[in-house]
């Protein structure tokens, strides 16, 4: 099935910020675009609005049939990867056929890291990858494409394509590390990715001491940059101070495990035999909607609970308007992946709606108990409800977690000002880009 094809304002080409000569940053995602991941999609807009021209090699194509407005405004170069190791063989091979007969010392250093690294996983993916690495750098990255430096987002597959291209290309590489791509990582393979990176940047506090422990002797500098937010987009001049039964209360996650939905639904299954009257919207999707869906009803929320699935920002902004407080239920699971900040965090408190979330990972860098929002052990429904109904009831701190969440989030989250420095800091690390 051919991918959607998203529309662009009139008069903008794709290469619009790649024309040959230019420097350019070689931007490697893993799909793109993806709905719940605007905020690479807003840092690249904003990136390109700094001066920095950005190209696009996305290893998959977008999986959904629409995408975030912003995302038409974006003037990169847009080339998609092979993405099927065994459907997309033929192309693949000749494409590291034709790069180990050019530059055979180079595909054999790599070819001789790919096996260290199988050694270490045994996954075809690191076959694929280098293939995939080979392709891009054959068709993609050659003298007339500008590109100067390759950054890969999320430090699990896109960066194994961005290692295996830096060494077949000869171009340095960097990536931005997340949250589920550090804690689900093989430590070796990650700590090898941080010795080789030029630069590593990453999203939060929390993540910068995780990394450092992983390579202690690295030379690679760690960086922690916030997404930010887009404040002019996630904005309400008349936030519900006093709200009334029944509440209104909303969660806007991911159906996975680490999001942890199932300890919402057994907080709010504790509110309703207290007598509290609500109505809690679900916004999201995921492997796990099955089950909690399925949880609605065991809980007997079913006349208390609307499921939504998948919405726009603008939708989302509009069920931010309407609720009385926001809550996320976030744990660490099984597999160890976890939240880094989830952005809906900083929009709900942009928004002037109190949070109420757990203290796993980086969430008490967003919501400091009782300052910017209620803070509770994860995996607590009992503790969680009482959060909830504090929050709910209590105008005191209600005024205070409002005012202290906007204070926060204007000066730490504002995506301009942390794109800005982000530019910077590719400027900094990359002298091509240095001039804007």
């Amino acid at each position: 099935m051919a991918a959607p094809v998203f529309p662009r304002p009139a008069g903008q080409r794709r290469d619009d910020c790649s024309s040959p000569g230019r420097p350019v940053l070689g931007m490697i995602l893993k799909g793109y675009p993806r709905i719940s991941e605007s905020f690479i999609s807003n840092e690249i807009l904003l990136l390109e609005e700094q001066g920095i021209p950005i190209r696009i090699f996305s290893m998959r194509h977008p999986r959904e049939s629409f995408c975030h407005a912003s995302v038409s405004r974006i003037r990169a170069r847009v080339d998609y990867l092979p993405t099927d190791l065994f459907a997309d063989f033929p192309r693949l091979l000749l494409a590291a056929t034709l790069q180990a007969v050019s530059r055979p010392a180079r595909f054999l250093a790599a070819l001789e890291k790919a096996g260290e690294r199988f050694g270490r996983t045994r996954s075809l993916g690191t076959v694929k990858h280098l293939l995939q690495a080979a392709y891009l750098t054959r068709r993609f990255l050659g003298p007339r494409s500008g590109v100067v430096h390759l950054h890969a987002h999320f430090a699990h597959s896109p960066t194994s394509v961005a290692l295996f291209a830096s060494m077949l290309s000869g171009l340095e590489f960097s990536f931005t590390a997340h949250a589920k791509d550090i804690y689900t990582s093989n430590p070796g393979q990650l700590r090898e990715k941080i010795d080789l990176a030029s630069l590593v940047v990453t999203c939060t506090r929390y993540n910068v001491r995780h990394l450092r422990s992983l390579a202690p002797q690295a030379t690679t500098a760690v960086h922690s940059i916030y997404h930010g937010i887009d404040l002019k987009l996630f904005h309400n001049d008349h936030p519900c101070l006093r709200p009334v039964e029944p509440y209104r209360i909303l969660t806007v996650a991911r159906l996975t495990e680490k999001k942890g939905v199932p300890v919402i639904l057994e907080a709010l299954a504790i509110l309703r035999k207290q007598g509290v009257s609500f109505e809690h919207v679900l916004i999201g999707d995921g492997d796990d909607r099955d089950r909690i869906l399925g949880q609605v009803f065991e809980l007997d929320l079913q006349d208390r609970c609307l499921w939504l699935g998948t919405r726009s920002h603008e939708e989302v902004v509009r069920e931010f308007a309407r609720a009385d407080l926001f809550v996320l239920g976030c744990r660490i699971a099984a597999n160890g992946d976890r939240d880094g900040i989830p952005n809906v965090l900083v929009e709900s408190l942009a928004m002037g709606l109190p949070a109420v979330a757990t203290t796993v990972s980086s969430l008490p860098e967003i919501i400091r108990d009782s300052e910017t929002g209620l803070a509770v052990p994860p995996q607590d429904p009992e503790a969680m409800a009482r959060a909830i109904h504090r929050l709910l009831t209590d105008q005191s701190l209600r005024e205070r977690v409002i005012r202290q969440g906007r204070e926060l989030v204007k000066a730490s989250f504002d995506n301009r000002r942390c794109v800005a420095e982000l530019a910077a800091l590719y400027r900094s690390a990359i002298p091509a880009l240095a001039s804007p």
